[in-house]
């Protein structure tokens, strides 16, 4: 599905003394098949923006008494807001909202913190349910979907459905959330921090559950992160956020070589970014896509020690 935004503008509290403009004309496309990164200082608009894509914050033009405003005379008007998700146009109030959420899944941060039911299968059919609820699926259906959905992020169905997700290991309360967001299997898949507050092996096992996800059925994958050594390693395009604004889209290999710009916004590069400006510094040019395993690479071609 691929995701194309124009001119998009959000106001929280629009109309009062406590107006903010999260979001200042954005332009942004998300082609099918990425692996997507967005980054940002915090009140950047990398969230607002994100939440827009399965409509939980909704477009004006989108709600059911929305009346387009008349201009005043010689007014020009502004230009007219895009926001598609491959065939769901978001501006257009008889878009089925409740097909768009099936198809776009969203991960927030700290998704454990969510959990709330007696077992492990009830919290991640709730999902299910909840899109499907009109057409009745049987309890085989929903058992089915469960499974797939436990089995997707590495967990046991048969060892753990009949748990409470409070009595997991954090791991495993991390994996039951996603699988309660993957159980519809959307084509989308957007996620806030998936790798906050992991330690850098539940790091690395989270990353390689998305790759799998994102290899079988979830067509594109959205990572909002503050963490630049996770967006070098997993990301195919970087948006860079900024005051509501898009400053950059550029793949990482390109995005990185950017160290002084970034720095100067408040974000942080990448170890390997660092490394390769240390050794600019000593006369020495490393170029490389900014991953671990091609510094090292190209470091070792250097000494001589092999490509």
């Amino acid at each position: 599905m691929r995701i194309v935004a124009e001119h998009l503008t959000h106001i929280y509290n629009d109309g009062t003394p406590f107006a903010a403009k999260a979001l200042d004309d954005i332009s942004l496309t998300v082609e099918e098949g990425e692996f997507f990164g967005i980054i940002g200082h915090t009140g950047s608009g990398k969230s607002t923006f994100v939440q827009h894509l399965n409509a939980l914050i909704r477009l004006p033009s989108s709600k059911k008494h929305f009346h387009k405003k008349r201009l005043k005379k010689g007014e020009i008007p502004p230009p007219a807001t895009v926001l598609k998700v491959g065939d769901f146009d978001l501006t257009d109030k008889n878009t089925d909202f409740y097909a768009l959420r099936r198809s776009v899944g969203m991960v927030f941060q700290y998704p454990e913190y969510q959990l709330f039911a007696e077992t492990v299968k009830e919290d991640v059919a709730f999902g299910y349910k909840n899109f499907y609820g009109k057409g009745k699926p049987s309890e085989e259906e929903v058992t089915t979907a469960v499974r797939g959905a436990l089995e997707a992020v590495g967990l046991d169905y048969d060892e753990i459905a009949d748990k409470s997700p409070f009595d997991l290991s954090g791991g495993q309360k991390r994996r039951v959330a996603v699988a309660g967001v993957i159980v519809t299997k959307p084509e989308v898949l957007v996620l806030d921090e998936p790798a906050a507050g992991l330690d850098p092996l539940g790091k690395q096992e989270m990353m390689r559950l998305l790759h799998e996800i994102h290899g079988s059925w979830c067509k594109t994958v959205i990572i909002v992160s503050h963490d630049m050594d996770e967006i070098a390693e997993n990301c195919t395009h970087v948006a860079v956020f900024e005051e509501g604004r898009v400053r950059y889209v550029l793949p990482p290999s390109e995005l990185f070589q950017r160290a002084e710009e970034l720095l100067s916004l408040g974000l942080d590069i990448p170890l390997t970014a660092k490394l390769v400006s240390a050794l600019k510094r000593r006369g020495i040019s490393v170029d490389c896509d900014f991953t671990t395993e091609d510094f090292i690479r190209k470091v070792l071609a250097l000494r001589g020690g092999g490509a």
